[in-house]
């Protein structure tokens, strides 16, 4: 058969070993301007390294195992100065299999838990978009032989929103999909008499009040009906991400094991390949779709650095949005399977409600931007969660190896563990005029700076008498490191992105540069060493130090400091205006001083920036609870921007998920009223007022989520445990579904009978405790700063009957 050479650009989508006979090549999935490409690469060796002192004892293992392996010497040595020879197999689990039994004899095997086609991507140095030139024949869409380099290229990707709706034994119901091409609901049933839509290609759309034309249906006989539907149209609409909710945990695997059900393969993949789904001993599932990226939500707004009381796409929403689910019933299930029973055409507003608000969430954030962006940094794969390792390791490994060293392995048990960030014991008080002064990005600057490095530590221990004296034994060469110039271009990019208000490229980059401190100090990354992340957080503890120092010399009062940041006192004080000018005048001092005293000590260039960051006209730094020294990371104050007055809270009452909705509202007024020097006295009694006479009844519930299952709660068990505990009893007394039994949110109130759930109150609420453990602990944190106390305001209250 005739082969044409092909050249062409794609962005890389999904990338796996195939077996060719005995051996291994890559298969890659591209998304291109003309439609997806199968890359397939020629046979790629599995690849490790072993100390040539030890590759003839690796050798005898090899043929004792019946496994082919080539073991050649070349120019690579260990940390250790010990020079290695190359290790290749024909398969990857042969790998496996040598390295266990190698390491049993006690022979250590370098870079044997990098898969083949990480190593074949980082090795040529691509991430994201790549050049390539092969071979086609009659299927224009696979190109074989394949060579690849790097290329700077993106192409628009074609996303479609997953969600299903099943029982709670995983009995299906309906499948909703939404996307820019397909809005549909794939439904089991038979509303109203109309014919069931047993063929994709002629799919029956059927109006239903309060659709509005936003979705169409498409009715399906039983399951298995169902899910050819739903393979049918993802092969006719071939999506290039699928996006979800807690897709990769929940949606898969039930789609999964309801198609092992029925015999059916689950070929949603391109070419017709069937999903790749593997449970681990945790329950937590790996699915791999080939050509198409999985982009969970909830990972993918953790990788951005989101924070939530709850993950849950309704309370998401709501935060993000503004938006809440329309099923908002505590026994969701219970309504899920009425509607289905009962009102399909509602259950199918609710199924595609879900895909759209995921699209929603995910616009909002520009997360789908935001990891693309990733990949083109590190080579993380679009959909891969977290890996901030495995960024790491994409980025440096093949400049290590070109610099004559292979990488060493994870440490056995974790590695220890390192010094945290510096935190200052506080002065609490209420205080006018503070000053916030902030380090940017500290610890990526002190690696720029001081040329912390993992290279840089061996030849600097190597080279000690030119090389930059770190902590705990560490020595830095000058020269020959990676780490400082690739914080220095990422760090030129981030400016770069900011200057064009380009909010995801510059989230992105500031996110993997934070991350790098947090890997050097990780005993899951192979560069661990306590020496590296010891030489960033006590050289921070140092600068922190001295720049408060510096500070005070200035005859200002440094009340607080914590990891970058340092809060200053403007005791003399009169306006705004006056501590906008004494904060620049400090931010540019204090950055001179860095200057000449790095050149003057290191003979290095300071990449260290402080920058005055924020004006308090009115701060609050209170106590320990139960103590009078200052606590730490807690605080709240008063900022004006842009004419605005805004009240900030940091690590209080406000902010926390444990406090219930009456507990922030009344710190938040309280607050704002002492900082505006007003009586209080008459709020916090009318508040205990309200209380005690049930108008604020709703406000009184709290949220909290199970961490681990209900069962595995035995040495202790907390007021939101114990709700669940009852909450169930009742559904298993009524025949209900248990619903408190894994990780769940628990909304419940303290009443006389002790904590229950709001859905099975059957006790009159506890006032007492909500006064006294919600109410009393915010006003007795502040009130002692106007000479007041909870209890005086109390005693008066009481007076009054």
């Amino acid at each position: 058969m005739t082969r044409q050479v092909t050249t062409g650009q794609g962005v890389i989508l999904t990338a796996r070993t195939l077996f060719q006979g005995k051996h291994e090549l890559i298969e890659l999935w591209l998304a291109t301007e003309n439609g997806p490409i199968k890359l397939l690469s020629p046979i790629e060796s599995s690849v490790c390294f072993v100390t040539q002192k030890d590759s003839g004892a690796l050798a005898a293992i090899a043929a004792s195992l019946g496994v082919s392996v080539n073991i050649s010497s070349i120019a690579l040595n260990t940390f250790g100065h010990e020079q290695v020879a190359s290790v290749k197999l024909s398969q990857s689990r042969q790998l496996q299999q040598l390295r266990k039994l190698a390491a049993e004899k006690g022979i250590t095997l370098y870079e044997a838990d990098i898969k083949t086609p990480d190593r074949y991507l980082m090795e040529r140095f691509v991430t994201l978009g790549v050049n390539y030139r092969g071979y086609t024949t009659s299927h224009s869409h696979v190109v074989e032989d394949v060579k690849i380099i790097p290329a700077q290229y993106r192409c628009p990707l074609h996303v479609m929103s997953i969600d299903i709706e099943c029982d709670e034994r995983g009995n299906l119901f309906s499948i909703g999909l939404a996307s820019d091409k397909c809005n549909r609901v794939l439904m089991i049933g038979n509303p109203v008499g109309e014919p069931v839509c047993e063929q994709f290609s002629q799919p029956h759309t059927l109006p239903t009040q309060g659709n509005k034309g936003r979705f169409e249906y498409v009715w399906c006989a039983h399951e298995t009906d169902l899910l050819n539907t739903f393979i049918q149209t993802v092969q006719h609409e071939d999506p290039d991400i699928f996006l979800g909710w807690n897709v990769k945990q929940f949606d898969f695997p039930v789609l999964q094991a309801a198609a092992q059900r029925c015999g059916v393969l689950l070929t949603v993949g391109r070419e017709n390949t069937a999903l790749d789904l593997r449970t681990f001993e945790d329950n937590r599932a790996y699915v791999d779709i080939p050509g198409r990226v999985i982009v969970d939500g909830i990972e993918g707004l953790k990788t951005m650095t989101y924070q939530f009381d709850s993950y849950s796409l309704d309370n998401v929403a709501t935060q993000l949005l503004g938006k809440q689910k329309l099923i908002d019933d505590p026994d969701k299930l219970g309504t899920i399977k009425r509607l289905f029973r009962e009102d399909k055409a509602s259950l199918a507003e609710y199924n595609f409600e879900d895909c759209q608000l995921v699209l929603e969430i995910a616009d909002k954030v520009n997360l789908i931007d935001f990891l693309i962006l990733r990949s083109e940094l590190t080579g993380m794969r679009i959909g891969r969660p977290g890996g901030s390792v495995a960024s790491f390791v994409n980025l440096y490994l093949p400049k290590l190896h070109r610099a004559g060293y292979v990488s060493p392995n994870r440490p056995l048990h974790g590695g220890l563990a390192s010094p945290g960030g510096y935190v200052m014991n506080s002065k609490p008080g209420l205080y006018r005029h503070v000053l916030v002064l902030d380090f940017k990005s500290l610890y990526p600057s002190i690696i720029r700076t001081f040329k912390i490095d993992p290279l840089g530590l061996v030849e600097g221990l190597k080279h000690p008498d030119n090389a930059i004296t770190g902590f705990k034994g560490a020595m830095f060469h000058r020269e020959k490191h990676f780490l400082p110039d690739i914080i220095s271009s990422l760090w030129r990019q981030r400016d770069e992105a900011k200057r064009q208000k380009d909010a995801a490229r510059s989230q992105a980059i500031k996110i993997l540069m934070n991350s790098f401190y947090g890997v050097l100090g990780s005993g899951g990354c192979p560069f661990y060493d306590p020496r590296l992340a010891s030489s960033i957080t006590l050289r921070g503890h140092e600068i922190m130090q001295t720049t408060a120092k510096w500070i005070q010399e200035y005859g200002y009062d440094v009340i607080y400091g914590d990891t970058d940041s340092t809060f200053v006192h403007l005791a003399q004080c009169q306006n705004e205006e006056e501590a906008n000018a004494i904060g620049k005048r400090l931010q540019d001092d204090i950055n001179l001083r860095w200057r000449n005293k790095i050149e003057e000590e290191h003979r290095l260039q300071c990449a260290l920036e402080i920058e005055f960051e924020t004006h308090f006209s009115t701060f609050f730094m209170p106590t320990i609870r139960g103590s009078e020294a200052g606590s730490k990371k807690r605080y709240a104050g008063v900022t004006h921007k842009n004419g605005r007055e805004q009240l900030i809270f940091k690590g209080l009452e406000n902010v926390r998920s444990d406090w219930t909705q009456l507990a922030k509202t009344f710190q938040e007024k309280l607050y704002r009223l002492i900082f505006a020097g007003e009586t209080v006295a008459d709020y916090i009694s009318s508040t205990v007022n309200a209380i005690r006479d049930a108008k604020c009844d709703e406000q009184l519930v709290y949220t909290r989520q199970l961490r681990k299952p209900l069962s595995e709660y035995t040495k202790s068990v907390p007021p939101h445990v114990k709700a669940a505990i009852q909450g169930d009893e009742n559904n298993r007394r009524s025949g209900k579904p248990l619903q408190y039994q894994k990780r769940t949110v628990i909304h419940y109130v303290m009443t006389t009978a002790g904590p229950q759930v709001t859905q099975y109150q059957t006790h009159p609420l506890d006032y007492d405790h909500y006064i006294e453990k919600q109410i009393r602990p915010i006003a007795d944190s502040i009130l002692p700063t106007i000479g007041e106390s909870f209890d005086s305001m109390a005693s008066q209250q009481i007076g009054l009957f």
